[in-house]
């Protein structure tokens, strides 16, 4: 490529970067990233909005072109070669006389991007990269970044985004009734599509499909060379339409039909480092037991469920639980499930202490509530959390009397609150 090329490859880049974009806010306090002088990884799955934030940093910052260099990797004119960032960064030098703010979005296709990275930070420029695999940015942050970064983890919209979007202004200290049950109907469209931004914005789940064959030929099929595609395509199958369950790897194997334990380990870890899902251990003061035990499957996205799993409407309550997994994951707490005599869904641990433990289900009423609730409260007396919470859909229609100490709240309330024990 020649010099001419590459300078129009550049400006191409950052034109499609630096153009006003229609975005939202997201739910992430910049500042501390903006003022950090590590270098800041941003990691999440593809399109779950990793470059919209590059940008709504590059405009908290305040920089105009050519104080800031912004380098898409996963364009396929790049080079995938450490030589090609180098020439890109020398001809910003060349054309603006100046060093930039650095952004590189997917550098993980670039290999051995972490050296160029911290030469460059040794230098004292300011640099923001984004990645899709978070197993290849911890081993190479690990040999190369260790203590010189501050990670960033991106979800899709959160319920709270995801009323930004529709441009909702609901006061959940004093809403009407109107506004309640505009916010039951906004709970049922997010469980069904998701917090994809280009999903959430369109309002059409087909992209979702697209966004899966993407991550699932690129981040996982191509990156660790797998041959048995069907056994790994199966299993995500599965997870898709058995969220919020628990599983086993004997299970795995009578189901899938997979042969080896030691594939499907490696099948979760893979889909794990593309963030397609999350795998959730049982408590126990026992390391060696939580590993030992069967863990529950949690999607990135309900939406991916929806379009590639089950019917929506027969599993509302796993995919409420789905959701509300990955907001007390969003929230940076520690995750566990309860399993006793009964079971509860979440022991949520803050700075090694046990805070809270939370029940969480559609409805509740007198057919299920020895269920729900015999788990709840054996959880709560065996850890004596600060509160114990029991989430369902809608809570204004719940006629039986709770024991002591249970707190029961609306799911739309408790995503929108700013603490767990918020009502």
């Amino acid at each position: 490529m020649t010099k001419d090329q590459l300078f129009t490859l550049l400006l191409d880049q950052q034109k499609v970067f630096g153009k006003g974009r229609d975005l939202i806010d997201r739910e992430v306090d910049l500042g501390p990233f903006c003022r950090t002088g590590q270098v800041v990884v941003v990691t999440g799955i593809r399109r779950g909005g990793k470059s919209s934030l590059l940008y709504l940093i590059k405009k908290e910052l305040g920089l105009e072109q050519g104080d800031y260099l912004y380098v898409n990797c996963d364009d396929e004119r790049i080079v995938r070669e450490v030589s090609f960032l180098d020439r890109i960064y020398q001809l910003h030098i060349e054309k603006f006389k100046k060093e930039p703010v650095l952004f590189l979005d997917e550098v993980q296709e670039i290999p051995l991007w972490e050296k160029f990275v911290n030469r460059l930070h040794e230098k004292g420029l300011k640099i923001f990269v984004t990645g899709s695999n978070s197993s290849l940015l911890s081993s190479e942050i690990a040999t190369t970044l260790t203590g010189r970064n501050k990670t960033l983890r991106l979800f899709p919209f959160s319920f709270a985004e995801f009323l930004r979007m529709r441009t909702r202004n609901i006061d959940i200290g004093k809403p009407t009734s109107k506004a309640l049950n505009q916010l039951q109907s906004d709970l049922l469209e997010y469980l069904q599509i998701g917090g994809f931004p280009l999903v959430s914005k369109e309002m059409d789940t087909e992209i979702l499909n697209e966004y899966f064959q993407d991550i699932f030929y690129r981040d996982i099929i191509a990156r660790y060379s797998i041959t048995r595609v069907n056994e790994i395509r199966e299993l995500s199958m599965y997870f898709f339409s058995n969220p919020s369950r628990l599983f086993s790897y004997s299970a795995l194997q009578k189901l899938t039909g997979i042969k080896s334990s030691s594939s499907i380990k490696n099948y979760l870890e893979y889909m794990e480092s593309a963030y397609l899902f999350y795998y959730l251990r049982k408590f126990d003061y026992s390391v060696r037991r939580q590993f030992q035990s069967s863990k529950k499957v949690y999607s990135i996205d309900t939406g991916l469920c929806n379009r590639l799993g089950f019917s929506f409407s027969e599993n509302k309550g796993r995919l409420l639980e789905n959701t509300i997994f990955l907001e007390l994951h969003r929230r940076g707490y520690e995750l566990f499930y309860y399993k006793g005599k009964g079971d509860c869904d979440f022991v949520v641990r803050s700075a090694g202490k046990v805070i809270s433990v939370i029940q969480v289900c559609w409805e509740i009423n007198e057919k299920n509530m020895n269920r729900e609730l015999n788990g709840l409260m054996e959880a709560r007396n065996e850890l004596s959390p600060q509160s114990a919470l029991l989430i369902c859909a809608d809570s204004r229609f719940v006629n039986i009397e709770l024991p002591g100490g249970i707190e029961l709240i609306s799911a739309p309330n408790w995503l929108l609150s700013a603490d767990l024990s918020k009502k």
